[in-house]
């Protein structure tokens, strides 16, 4: 006994010198979801500004894979020592809750660092629907008494929910299609295997901007700056249930130790409010809405409430 509490008092330094020295090499977002989405590309806006801060390179993993579970499950599990962090988006609390199966729990397994911002995505259709249709209530008209398959980038995801809502609300008759991200969505619309889905501008805003695909309506309470001709479903009549907003943002494994948690906050907030950074989060339509840990998991603890509720209402499940 003795012998081991020498031990440990001879291993106290040696762990207050590694905090102290953090970062000493490069740190990893692992971002649960393909290369080329929105999560993708918010990751990469806050890894360039945190980096100097830190004085290491920051590598992007993107481990997609079962509505983001399969990365966060794997983000919850490694050495909470700085050097794994998980950039995620609301899907963190979404997918467990429709999949009915908790490999982590959202609030508890990870410590907040930082929001990065929020962003509403869009109702969009591609080749498959008539070139003629070029608003949501044209659509809708078009679309009664057809056999829809709309897509989402992720099971149990705000675009799949809305997707059921959109029917819902509409009286249309739809197959959902889950995709693991947005990316291979986008190509399945454009190549016309399914009609259309909720995209983020992150990762389609160049594709509607250029009428490759056509944005019919937005969800959140404000039209997205840059398309200020697309109404949101609120203003169509749609009921407030669109109006549900989420995070994307960046936390750590549970019990990393607090010094380097401080060093990460402090280093997130202040990329977070750079110039450069405002500039190309607005580039793509996500307002710039940095929240600090207190705030930020208690947007967590109140989403994870909200869409408990909504699944719900809709029935929403899923199996993965």
């Amino acid at each position: 006994m003795r012998r081991r509490s020498l031990l440990a008092g001879l291993a106290l330094p040696a762990i207050a010198h590694a905090q102290s020295g953090y970062p000493d090499r490069p740190i990893r977002f692992l971002v649960p979801f393909p290369p080329g989405g929105g999560t993708d590309t918010w990751a990469r806006i806050a890894a360039e500004g945190m980096q100097p801060e830190l004085g290491q390179p920051i590598v992007i993993e993107n481990r997609g894979g079962g509505g983001g579970l399969i990365g966060t499950e794997a983000a919850a599990k490694v050495a909470p020592d700085g050097y794994t962090l998980l950039f995620t988006i609301t899907t963190h609390v979404q997918t467990p809750v429709v999949m009915r199966r908790f490999p982590y729990d959202p609030v508890a397994d990870f410590a907040p660092i930082g929001r990065l911002g929020t962003t509403s995505i869009l109702f969009c259709v591609g080749p498959r629907v008539p070139a003629s249709v070029t608003s949501m209530p044209a659509f809708t008209e078009w679309a009664r008494g057809r056999d829809l398959s709309l897509g989402s980038y992720a099971p149990g995801s705000t675009g799949h929910a809305f997707a059921l809502m959109l029917a819902e609300e509409a009286k249309l008759q739809m197959t959902h299609v889950a995709y693991r991200g947005e990316t291979p969505m986008l190509q399945d619309i454009l190549g016309g295997s399914i009609h259309g889905g909720f995209h983020s501008m992150a990762a389609a805003g160049e594709m509607m901007k250029a009428g490759r695909v056509r944005a019919l309506a937005a969800s959140g309470d404000r039209r997205v700056p840059s398309m200020p001709d697309v109404p949101n479903l609120r203003e169509l009549g749609f009921s407030d249930r669109f109006s549900f907003s989420g995070f994307s943002g960046l936390m750590a494994p549970a019990r990393t130790p607090q010094p380097v948690l401080d060093r990460l906050v402090a280093a997130f907030r202040v990329a977070a409010a750079k110039p450069e950074t405002h500039q190309r989060l607005l580039a793509i339509d996500t307002i710039p809405s940095y929240q600090d840990p207190a705030t930020f998991r208690a947007q967590i603890e109140r989403n994870l409430r909200e869409w408990t509720e909504i699944a719900e209402r809709l029935n929403l499940s899923t199996e993965g």
